[in-house]
């Protein structure tokens, strides 16, 4: 495969019918960096605490050859395991560069510790006044002025410490469709694309799907869903998604969350919504408990994967790309697993269908940036490097090299400012674990070459974080496309299937995005600067009692074989819960949506 693509590469450009490059210049340092920390140096070593990352080690790949050209630098990744922020908090250096999972205790603690570098500090009080961030990462400091301003709010004591991941540079957009409401294509087809208005009539295309399909492509029962528990926390995850799919509603504590008006819902319908305490008498259509009985009514029909309380999340995906799945609310979990070239060759497809009544929730982009941050650890050798390190990841070219590799080997811009995959960049897009051993990378930086090795996603940087927001607007195009991939004209007019065709024969669109917008039916949840409170020792049991009370009660009334035996399980979970301390949970996670509505309300005002 990898001498056909060569070839194939050699022959185009002797053609000459590779698209001509924009003048779109690469990206260049303009710091000193190169004085302090010469290329041809003996390679520096940084360390990254990432509170995100899936790896230990040394990075390596093609991400590796390009920190070692751009900076001279290797680093070595360190994830956040069970007692790892302690020991190096105990041992007074978190590491060269640190990334958090979230802007909340741990975070804050790192900052009452003296253990962060302040990006506004003077960096040569006899040179100038310049700060640090100023001269390193003069990107970020012409471009992130909100996400900067709001690192001052959120950290507390009005210093800057670094910027938070999804950074918009322009305002009011919102990020892509991840509740997509995937279903079997060539089925709902092949029914004559019957109406889906709520719950009940999209129950009752699952029982025609389940007539004419009735097991996968290995003879195994298929089912409408297929759910797995490894991501349930505070409740069942796929129940309270439903329900954040349903109505717009995000997850907050042991509930929901209105952005529309910032009423809370408890999942329970145990506690008034305003004080908290509990009712006379509870509320049994909750967002929650509505979504429990639906994945109910599933199992008892026959149709929810019988499987779904003790399987994992990659055992559900074999399912889903079996053909054994029908439905799911995940583009990721659904069309992203089932839409492969031989699934469309064959005339299968899933994608959106969404239910009239529904107005799933799409989460928005903000200039101010997210909750997970990048830093710099006050102790390291080399701030310098590691600020001019993330100024290059928050460029528009460093953000594309995260998410499809080099610029040149696997995209680049065409005549017309246009982004386009290389004919490699094409078979990495495709398959991640695509084989790069061998493969010759010319720098377009230094002129340098490396012999790549391992997968391509092997070489992704394994910090596991992103600067800008995939879905925004690439400022350094000229067509108005966004850092997706599935915005680009030149994916846009690639070849389709004869299945592609029907959907947007049905739809009027060509992606699920543009279906969204088209039909208006959706809830923005604002990015704002949230962080956590924190709860107290006591409340922390109460806490944990409460969330193993509804996740196991939650998965038994599912699998409950009537509705005695499912308002059985609904009351022993409310029993018991209230024995708990919900009360005082609730009071908290109310407590919790007033600050998410007044940040919301204060929104267009902070960073400026």
């Amino acid at each position: 495969m990898k001498k056909l693509v060569s070839l194939m590469l050699a022959l185009v450009l002797a053609l000459g019918c590779l698209p001509a490059l924009a003048e779109v210049p690469y990206y260049s340092v303009t710091s000193d960096i190169y004085d302090i920390f010469p290329l041809d140096d003996e390679p520096i070593t940084i360390e990254v605490y990432s509170q995100l990352a899936n790896y230990n080690g040394l990075q390596t790949g093609w991400s590796a050859a390009l920190l070692l050209d751009l900076f001279n630098v290797k680093i070595v990744i360190i994830p956040d395991m069970d007692g790892t922020y302690e020991t190096r908090m105990a041992n007074g250096n978190l590491g060269d560069l640190v990334v958090w999972g979230a802007n909340g205790e741990d975070y804050k603690q790192a900052i009452a510790k003296g253990m962060l570098l302040n990006w506004d500090e003077v960096y040569n009080e006899k040179v100038s006044d310049d700060t640090y961030v100023e001269i390193y990462a003069p990107y970020v400091a012409a471009n992130y002025g909100d996400a900067l301003a709001t690192n001052r709010i959120v950290s507390g004591d009005g210093n800057l410490y670094g910027f938070g991941m999804d950074v918009a540079l322009q305002e009011g957009a919102h990020k892509s469709f991840m509740y997509s409401w995937d279903i079997r294509w060539d089925l709902y087809a092949q029914l004559g694309y019957p109406e889906i208005t709520d719950l009940d009539s999209l129950i009752e295309v699952f029982k025609m799907m389940k007539e004419i399909c009735p097991t996968d492509e290995l003879g195994n029962e298929a089912y409408a869903a297929s759910l797995w528990p490894d991501w349930d926390g505070n409740m069942v995850m796929y129940v309270k998604a439903m329900a954040t799919a349903y109505y717009g509603y995000d997850e907050l504590g042991f509930g929901l969350y209105n952005p529309t008006n910032g009423e809370y819902y408890d999942c329970l319908g145990l506690c008034d919504p305003v004080t908290g305490e509990y009712l006379a008498k509870p509320n049994d259509d909750t967002p929650y408990l509505v979504m429990l009985r639906f994945f109910n009514k599933l199992y008892r029909l026959g149709l929810l994967d019988p499987n779904s309380m003790t399987q994992t999340y990659d055992e559900m995906g074999t399912k889903v790309k079996n053909g054994g799945v029908y439905w799911g609310i995940f583009n990721y979990a659904s069309s992203m697993t089932y839409n492969t070239q031989a699934h469309l060759e064959a005339g299968k497809m899933m994608y959106s269908r969404v239910p009239d009544e529904a107005n799933p929730i799409v989460y928005g982009m903000s200039t101010m940036g997210g909750s997970r941050i990048w830093t710099v650890g006050a102790y390291t050798a080399y701030p310098e490097l590691c600020l001019a390190i993330l100024d290059f990841l928050a460029t528009p070219e460093g953000s594309m090299t995260m998410w499809y590799g080099p610029r040149g080997l696997t995209w680049d811009y065409d005549e017309n400012g246009g982004m386009y995959f290389t004919e490699l960049g094409k078979l990495t897009s495709k398959d991640s674990a695509y084989d790069m051993n061998g493969i010759v990378w010319t720098s377009p930086y230094t002129g340098k070459q490396y012999t790549l090795s391992g997968t391509f996603n092997d070489g992704c940087l394994q910090i596991n974080n992103t600067t800008l927001a995939r879905d925004m607007v690439n400022p350094d195009g000229s067509l108005g496309e966004a850092f997706n991939k599935d915005t680009w004209v030149s994916e846009q007019t690639a070849a389709t299937f004869a299945i592609q065709e029907d959907w947007r024969a049905w739809s009027g669109v060509s992606l699920a995005d543009q279906y969204f917008e088209k039909i208006h039916k959706y809830t923005v949840m604002p990015d704002i600067p949230y962080s956590e409170s924190a709860k107290s020792d006591e409340l922390k049991v109460m806490w944990d009692q409460c969330a193993k009370s509804i996740v196991t009660n939650s998965w038994r009334a599912i699998y409950a074989k009537a509705d005695g035996e499912f308002n059985m399980h609904v009351m022993n979970m409310r029993n018991q819960c209230k024995a708990y301390g919900y009360d005082k949970c609730t009071e908290w996670a109310i407590g919790e949506a007033a600050a998410k509505w007044q940040l919301t309300q204060e929104q267009a005002n902070i960073g400026k």
